[in-house]
This record gives structure tokens, C-alpha cells and sequence, in this order.
């Protein structure tokens, strides 16, 4: 404990039994030089919260003008005296407010300042600012920060082999040499472009944002030309890319799917390169980008629509439930709008892998 905590927390007890818990009327001199030691305290918004003085000192302000109408009939020095403690209380507690007011307004600018600033979050608490002062959802609250930043590798590999009949993609390895065992079971079969053009993420995926994560504006065309190729999206509608309002008419299946960017952010899935989310790594990796966040993605794709995914399993049990065709489209159709996000439509292969692995 400081000295001026020590100090403030002995004057606020001395307030307390001098002047609150007092059996008889006090003796004006001495509340007056009790003031005059608090003046010579330096005060702050935490001694004023340690130490509660502000209340005790408003209190003794209602003591003060009590003792000092039992003295104003009989006159004399006591009255004065009280009228003067009276005027002392009052220009401390004007005092303290404005310091605590000042010192309210410094934080709120400095968290402010410290929201403006772009690369990756200090700390949880900076990224929680940020995700409130752009009013997105918090799945997660305290928010789990963004991975650390990432490394992009120089060279680039080269596109992926697609299979005729299957239609599968399989990617090759780049620098980082260990993704090579995880890439035996990321073959996702829907490019990006094909993707976009079947229609997804309600026409929104590429719309301007502020990420939490980079704390940067993002400019909807800039973003686009960054990161894919012109002739993806050729006679494909703006409006089915960077609107800002969510339509389902847009999606391949009709119905509305996924989580808002504030879900995703505040789950700490979002990296500082890729703030627009998964879907954007796999346009970049799908052109033959390599990063330190490759491993960490295609296992979310492997969980989420691998040949164990849960999405992926999922769907293929409704479908050999119902004892019906992998197309469809009356069975889950929203986890089958997931699934297209993910790069990935069930097939007769891929019903048939199901089937021989789980043996249903």
C-alpha cells in the first residue's frame, strides 16, 4: 500500500469517528484542520474508490450544516467556523469530481486511441474494445484472441490436380513439408469459383468490413481484386458478392446459413491476413499460397467436411436414412449450404465413401 493510500484511508477512518460517529457535536477547529489535511492529499480516481472519502466527506457535509443551525441562534465564532467547513467540504468535493471526471475522460480517449491502432490486439481486453466499439456479436466473452501473426511463404505451388469423375482437388505442400499428412484427406471438391458462381454466404462474403482483428477498413473491390482472380466471378452480379444485406434467394439451396464475423472473431478463428475468414484462405491457398496458418485451417475443414466431418456425416446418415439420392435438396438443405461454403457437395463418391466407412 502507497503512502497517500495509507494517508487518504487514515483521514477517511479519523472522518468517520471525528466527525460521522461523534456522541457530541465536534469542535469546529478540529473538522477544519481535518479539511486542510485532505487538501494537501493528492487524490485519485482509485484512492477515491479505496477509500470511499467522497462519501464519508458528503455525509460529514450534511453533519456540518446540522451543528452549524444548532449554533446560528447563539452567534459568535462556532457558526462561522461551520460555514467555513461547510465551504471547504464543498470545494473538495467539486475538486475530487473534476478529477475523477478528467481522469474518466483520459481513459476513454486512451482505450479509444488504443481501439484506432491496426495490427493484432495487445491483449483480450483491447480486442473486447474493439469488438464493441463495432457493435459485433461476441460469441465468446472475454473474446479469445486471433492467432499470432502470419507467415506467408515466397513461393507459391502450383494449382491443384482435379480428378475427372470425382471431381476432388488435392493441393501439394509447400515449405512446411508436416501439412503434407493432413492434405491426404483435404480434398474438397468445389473450387472457390464454383463456390461463388453456385451462389453463397447470401451474397455478403466479400462485403466492406471492419475487422476486429487487423482494426482496418476493407474496401469491398480492393479486397475482391486481392483475392481472386477476375474471371471467378465474371458475370457474376455484384450483389451476389459484396451486398450488405444477407439474401437467401442467393444461396444455392435457399436458405440462410453461418455465423455473423463478430461470432467468428471473437472465437479467435480469424488471422490477421486472411480477416475476411476461411473462405478466403482457401481462395489464396487454392491459387497457391502457402502460410504458417495452412495446418491450422485444413484441419477445421477436415472436422467440419473431411470424411469424418461432422457436417459431412451428418448429411450422409439423413440421406441413407431417408433412403433416397444424394441430390436430394429436401434433406438439410442448410447443412448443405454449409457444406458448399466449405468447398464441398455430396456426390455419389462421396455417399459411397460414407457408406464403405461406416458401413450403413
Amino acid at each position: 500500500m502507497g503512502k497517500s493510500e495509507q494517508t487518504i484511508l487514515h483521514l477517511a477512518t479519523r472522518l468517520s469517528k471525528e466527525i460521522l460517529d461523534h456522541p457530541d457535536e465536534p469542535d469546529a477547529s478540529v473538522c477544519i484542520d481535518l479539511l486542510e489535511e485532505l487538501k494537501q492529499v493528492k487524490i485519485t480516481m482509485s484512492l477515491l474508490e479505496a477509500s470511499k472519502i467522497g462519501k464519508y466527506l458528503t455525509k460529514s457535509v450534511k453533519a456540518f450544516k446540522r451543528h452549524k443551525r444548532t449554533q446560528s441562534t447563539s452567534g459568535g465564532d462556532a457558526a462561522e467556523n461551520w460555514n467555513h467547513a461547510i465551504e471547504m467540504s464543498t470545494e473538495l468535493l467539486e475538486t475530487w469530481k473534476k478529477i475523477a471526471n478528467e481522469e474518466a475522460k483520459s481513459k476513454t480517449a486512451k482505450k479509444t486511441q488504443n481501439s484506432k491502432l491496426h495490427g493484432l490486439p495487445k491483449n483480450s481486453s483491447e480486442y473486447r474494445v474493439r469488438l464493441v466499439t463495432q457493435k459485433k456479436d461476441m460469441y465468446k466473452d472475454p473474446p479469445v484472441l486471433p492467432p499470432p501473426t502470419i507467415i506467408i511463404e515466397s513461393e507459391k505451388c502450383p494449382l491443384p490436380k482435379r480428378n475427372k469423375s470425382t471431381k476432388e482437388l488435392s493441393f501439394v505442400a509447400g515449405e512446411d513439408s508436416s501439412i503434407q499428412t493432413l492434405l491426404k484427406d483435404f480434398h474438397p471438391n468445389r473450387s472457390p469459383e464454383d463456390v461463388l458462381r453456385a451462389g453463397s454466404f447470401g451474397g455478403t462474403y466479400f462485403r466492406p468490413i471492419v475487422s476486429a482483428v487487423t482494426n482496418i477498413r476493407y474496401n469491398a473491390q480492393e479486397v475482391l481484386k486481392d483475392t481472386l482472380p477476375k474471371e471467378w466471378i465474371t458475370d457474376v452480379p455484384m450483389s451476389s458478392l459484396t451486398s450488405m444485406n444477407y439474401k437467401n434467394t442467393v444461396n444455392k439451396y435457399g436458405v440462410k446459413c453461418g455465423g455473423s464475423l463478430g461470432m467468428w472473431e471473437s472465437s479467435g478463428w480469424i488471422v490477421d491476413c486472411d480477416p475476411y475468414g476461411w473462405f478466403q484462405w482457401y481462395c489464396r491457398f487454392y491459387q497457391g499460397r502457402r502460410c504458417s496458418d495452412d495446418s491450422r485451417q485444413i484441419s477445421r475443414w477436415c472436422k467440419s467436411a473431411g470424411p469424418k466431418g461432422r457436417f459431412r456425416s451428418q448429411l450422409c446418415n439423413k440421406i441413407l436414412a431417408a433412403n433416397t439420392t444424394y441430390d436430394n435438396r429436401a434433406i438439410s438443405p442448410v447443412i448443405r449450404q454449409t457444406l458448399l461454403h466449405w468447398g464441398l457437395e455430396i456426390t455419389p463418391d462421396v455417399l459411397a465413401k460414407h457408406r464403405k466407412r461406416t458401413g450403413k
